[in-house]
């Protein structure tokens, strides 16, 4: 009989207290006045913050611990992966608030959601059995819907809403299908002990069962990353939603889809890794090939991005491609430096941005050099590290990733990576060269925002891509730590 232990809620605390301070924060938030509304700002930050220190306090040194019977993992994955989501959110807090104050979305809802999906993924980067997963990924699915609708008044931003909402809720129930087969298959929704009840051997009873429950699962993972062929909600909802969100939704949960694409890949159906690395890496060159193709036909600024996002999904597909923990370590490296990476460039469309105005075009850029030298080295920071440009944070992303192809046997499609690479600089190229070579259509100074916590913030981020691009070997040792923690 499973019983319940007190001592388990200990392991969930920064969950418990980040669930505890956003109720506290939505009771705070109803007596506000709309003039008061930097206070839920500061407070969304501070939870955020001390849900960090309570994640890394409570970091495993030896070993992973499980709660509630293997139903929550705590182990070093999910705490590489929960800080940097905690980072993430905390800047599209930075970035978003002069932008949404100037279109009347400055409201308590705004964080509320985004404090909720962030309690999402973090259970999703934990979960330890297929409910864990599912609950997770529906808070944060659920929250990120009503995210892109936040904009009532504008069509664009419904429409994306109603596409993602559809397109979301049809992925969720594929990849539901594929775990009631997983259940069918192996009687249990742990994922550890599916792990070692699984069989794909030809003499298994189950052979059948496993091999389409596991083709959902694949499916329900690609729409989650945004891989191609199941690519098409991507650029309208990046598009459609306001920046603010998009830059959320571009950055933490695609490390909240690594996490949920870990534990189902190698945790639970790591005995099929010779199965799911081929159907990864037929994913991998399709998202490369879409990906920079069309990104270099896109004039707006938001949509080319989308595309691009597309493409890095490629590239983090494989050091899945690998199935081995270097691999892994890889690809979380990767999913990092690409959260970082699109924080910043979807934060100097928010910098140049004004009521209206949304600075969504790549001609918005023209001449930025001119009328600011510093943020115009910020986003060319940016584009040259998405480019995989050395000595850029981008740069050595990619080169593990590669790595990784290679030391699975893949060289082919290590090859086909680079030939898609090089294609992609002719889209980042492009920005670059709007930047510093074409006249700009506004001679002045660059109005920048007020809000002083943006400015800083979004210049320590465009340097943390060259710090980070030097001094890489920290964050690698920690990624590679975590797998190793796993391991024993």
């Amino acid at each position: 009989m499973i019983q319940f232990n007190p001592a388990d809620l200990a392991t969930l605390r920064p969950e418990l207290f980040l669930l505890g301070a956003t109720c506290a924060i939505l009771l705070i938030d109803l007596f506000l006045k709309p003039a008061q509304r930097n206070v839920t700002h500061w407070l969304s930050l501070a939870a955020l913050a001390v849900t960090a220190v309570l994640v890394c306090c409570g970091a495993p040194q030896e070993h992973g611990v499980t709660a509630f019977n293997g139903m929550f993992i705590r182990d070093g994955v999910a705490t590489v992966l929960k800080v940097f989501v905690l980072l993430t959110t905390g800047l599209v807090f930075l970035y978003g608030r002069g932008y949404l104050r100037d279109r009347g979305l400055f409201i308590g809802e705004f964080y509320l959601l985004l404090l909720f999906a962030t309690l999402g993924m973090m259970l999703l980067v934990s979960a330890g059995s297929l409910v864990t997963i599912y609950l997770g990924l529906e808070l944060l699915t659920l929250s990120s819907y009503a995210l892109v609708a936040l904009n009532r008044d504008s069509r664009a931003s419904s429409e994306a809403a109603i596409k993602y909402f559809v397109l979301g809720a049809l992925a969720s129930g594929l990849l539901l299908y594929g775990m009631s087969m997983i259940y069918g298959a192996t009687g249990t929704l742990d994922l550890a002990r599916i792990h070692a009840v699984a069989d794909f051997s030809a003499n298994s009873p189950h052979h059948m069962l496993l091999a389409f429950g596991l083709v959902f699962l694949v499916v329900g993972i690609a729409f989650k990353f945004g891989a191609a062929p199941f690519h098409m909600w991507l650029p309208d909802v990046y598009h459609g939603a306001p920046t603010a969100i998009t830059v959320f939704i571009g950055s933490a949960p695609k490390l909240a889809a690594f996490g949920m694409a870990y534990r189902l890949l190698d945790g639970a159906m790591g005995g099929m890794s010779g199965q799911w690395s081929l159907m990864l890496a037929v994913l991998a060159v399709l998202s490369l090939a879409i990906g920079n193709l069309f990104a270099i036909a896109q004039s707006n600024l938001k949509r080319m991005l989308a595309y691009s996002t597309i493409s890095h999904i490629g590239f983090l597909l494989l050091g899945f491609v690998n199935g081995t923990t270097s691999g892994y370590a890889a690809a979380m490296f990767y999913a990092i430096s690409y959260a970082l990476m699109a924080a910043v460039a979807f934060g100097m469309i928010l910098l140049l941005a004004r009521a209206g105005f949304e600075a969504e075009e790549i001609d918005d850029f023209k001449g930025l050099n001119k009328r600011n030298p510093w943020y115009a080295a910020v986003m060319a920071l940016a584009m040259f590290s998405l480019a995989g440009v050395p000595p850029l944070f981008g740069f050595f992303a990619k080169l593990m990733v590669l790595k990784a192809a290679i030391d699975a046997g893949q060289l082919w499609l290590a090859i086909v990576a680079i030939a898609f690479a090089i294609i992609g600089l002719f889209y980042y190229l492009r920005v670059v060269k709007v930047i510093y070579f074409d006249e700009p259509q506004d001679h002045g100074p660059l109005a920048l925002p007020k809000d002083l916590a943006f400015r800083v913030g979004l210049s320590l981020n465009g340097l943390a891509l060259l710090v980070l691009g030097v001094a890489w070997s920290p964050l690698l040792e920690w990624c590679y730590g975590a797998f190793a923690i796993v391991a024993k």
